[in-house]
């Protein structure tokens, strides 16, 4: 270290009349101490004032200027010395060396440039603040089709630079991204696809830009997604399959990517992985088969995507996926009870499905699952068996395979995902369906539990969905029994609450249900009504200017069906009714008009 001393000591004292060998000698020198133990140099470097004369020496003609941009690289390396190295002055002049022809300044001044913005907010201002980003974009555009080992060499440091620069940074990414810097690299990746350095670099530059939705936009007009997949395809190492994975997922977010990965064959490229790695117990493994089928229902997000793998349910990929379904391996499950819901995203799908037996396929999936079993599996076989009840003509098939059974089953569920997608399957098979709404709306340990969950407030998905069954279980069986189930227990004052919800669809299915509570059992529920304030909340939505046509409709509606209860009938008189109800005959929805006028008869008569 004595020389190293010796060299600094030099360096300061002559910096500007030291001779070119003497100045290249005290830097070789100092690259030697650095080699061998950099945060000791770094430090005494930094100790001894030396960083600003640096400044004087990067200058474009003199023979020691790559030497010194290495020392910057070097020092760089280290956080503590980052900071100083942007309050010597340092980067105006880096960045101007970025305009000479030499290979190895350009090299080492790239270096030097990455390693300081280096997670250093302060290095990445003062490079955008000297314009270096475009300096270097332009070098990759014009140095793109060379292939020669020293062009491929710079190309990888500039494309480092520029992921140091821009790394999780929105706004610098955004600039990058507004100098075109995606087809650019698009277009390295296709001609360097044999330079595993340059790769590498390309596809860590592409998942720091994938994760911007302005972005992903860039990489639709170009051939990134063929590029991939051919680079996908060349892959032995699980580390680099795992590189390009990183970068597949959030691009394939894009929907117009998804199809163009799809044309580009990643499909067959996943499925040859789940293959390979389903019977293995390497770790390794396990996470590829995780990420490939994690990637191949991603894909199925997509409705062209979707449309094109279905090919009318008779497409291989399609058939595939099923298979995967009563696989032994959880997330193979898991992934096919996903694709089966992504391709239940429109009826002719699910007809098909539904006609081809993937609900038997469901319901024994489940079945596997029913104790203690895996909570995403169930989670997602619900999902599924949801949406394929969606097409009126599924219902009853599903009905009369056991669908409802089988879901009654997970009604012990603590897991508020199970039990929000338990309800929304229970709510679209009962849909029009007289017999099997009077059959659940009868079920006590079913309307129990929904009357449960309708105070379950940490989950508003999970006391929504219950709320809005106890109503369809009452408005598509019009039956008294289950209206007395619900009543009986409980149910009531939820049904009130829920006509002052803040989405009129469920207003409107509370405010109906109600109306045929009042109509088929009012005796039974007149207390339950009265203690939840019905009649306070009706007065409420009908003077209420901003309350939706349908909802002031069906409150008049319901009104008259409560004018049988004396008590909500005194209640009535005291709140004033007839005023609001008059105001509404001029309303300028003629429904609402003409059910203002008949219920105002109705009030007037029975005052």
């Amino acid at each position: 270290m004595d020389n190293l001393s010796d060299a600094l000591k030099k360096l300061k004292i002559t910096a500007i009349d030291i001779s070119e060998d003497s100045l290249e000698g005290c830097l070789d020198c100092l690259l030697q101490a650095l080699a061998q133990n950099n945060m000791e140099t770094s430090e005494k470097l930094q100790g001894s004032g030396i960083l600003q004369l640096f400044a004087s020496l990067l200058t474009p003609h003199s023979p020691c200027t790559a030497k010194v941009a290495n020392i910057i690289a070097e020092v760089a390396k280290n956080e503590f010395m980052r900071l100083p190295c942007v309050e010597a002055g340092l980067i105006p002049p880096l960045v101007q060396l970025l305009n000479c022809k030499d290979q190895e300044v350009l090299l080492q001044t790239g270096r030097a440039l990455g390693n300081i913005c280096y997670d250093s907010h302060e290095g990445r201002s003062a490079v955008e603040h000297a314009g270096g980003a475009q300096i270097v974009v332009d070098h990759l555009r014009s140095l793109g089709s060379s292939t020669d080992p020293a062009s491929e060499k710079l190309l990888t440091v500039f494309c480092g630079m520029l992921m140091n620069y821009s790394n999780e940074n929105d706004s610098l990414q955004a600039q990058l991204i507004n100098m075109g810097v995606i087809p650019t690299l698009v277009k390295l990746l296709g001609i360097h696809c044999q330079n595993s350095a340059l790769t590498e670099m390309c596809l860590v530059a592409f998942g720091n830009l994938a994760e911007l939705e302005s972005s992903k936009e860039q990489f639709a007009y170009t051939n990134v997604a063929e590029e991939l997949v051919k680079l996908f395809k060349k892959q032995i190492e699980h580390d680099k399959k795992e590189m390009i994975f990183e970068v597949l997922a959030p691009l394939a977010e894009n929907d117009a990517i998804k199809l163009q990965l799809v044309d580009a064959g990643l499909v067959e490229c996943l499925l040859e992985i789940v293959q390979q790695t389903v019977d293995s117990e390497r770790e390794e493994d396990i996470a590829e088969l995780k990420t490939a089928s994690d990637l191949m229902v991603l894909l199925l997000l997509g409705d062209e995507s979707m449309q094109k793998l279905f090919e009318g349910g008779k497409g291989n990929v399609f058939q595939r996926v099923l298979s995967w379904v009563p696989s032994n391996n959880h997330q193979l499950q898991l992934a096919g009870a996903l694709a089966i819901a992504n391709f239940a995203r429109n009826d002719g799908n699910c007809i098909h499905m539904v006609d081809n037996g993937i609900v038997q396929k469901l319901m024994d999936l489940l079945d596997r699952h029913v104790e203690d079993g895996n909570v995403t599996v169930q989670h997602a076989a619900l999902s599924a068996l949801r949406n394929l009840a969606i097409p009126v003509v599924n219902k009853d098939k599903m009905l009369s395979a056991g669908v409802a059974e089988a879901v009654l089953k997970f009604l012990k569920s603590e897991m508020p995902p199970v039990q929000f997608k338990l309800l929304g399957t229970l709510r679209m098979l009962i849909d029009a369906q007289v017999e099997a709404a009077e059959q659940l709306g009868k079920n006590v340990k079913l309307v129990q539990r929904l009357v449960e969950w309708c105070e379950a407030k940490d989950h508003a998905g999970v006391m929504g969905e219950s709320n809005r069954l106890l109503s369809a279980l009452i408005r598509h069986s019009k039956s008294k029994d289950v209206i007395k189930t619900i009543v009986q227990n409980g149910g009531v004052k939820h049904l009130v609450t829920m006509a002052t919800s803040e989405h009129v669809i469920m207003q409107n299915e509370a405010l109906v249900a109600l109306a045929l509570i009042a109509a088929l059992e009012l005796v039974t529920a007149e207390k339950d009504l009265e203690n939840a304030k019905l009649v306070q909340i009706l007065h409420r939505l009908l003077a209420d200017e901003r309350s939706a046509p349908e909802i002031k409709y069906n409150s008049m509606v319901l009104i008259c069906a409560l004018l049988g209860s004396e008590t909500l009938h005194k209640e009535m008189q005291s709140l004033a009714f007839l005023e609001v109800v008059s105001k509404l005959r001029s309303h300028e929805n003629k429904t609402v008009a003409q059910q203002a006028s008949l219920t105002e008869q109705r009030l007037a008569v029975d005052s």
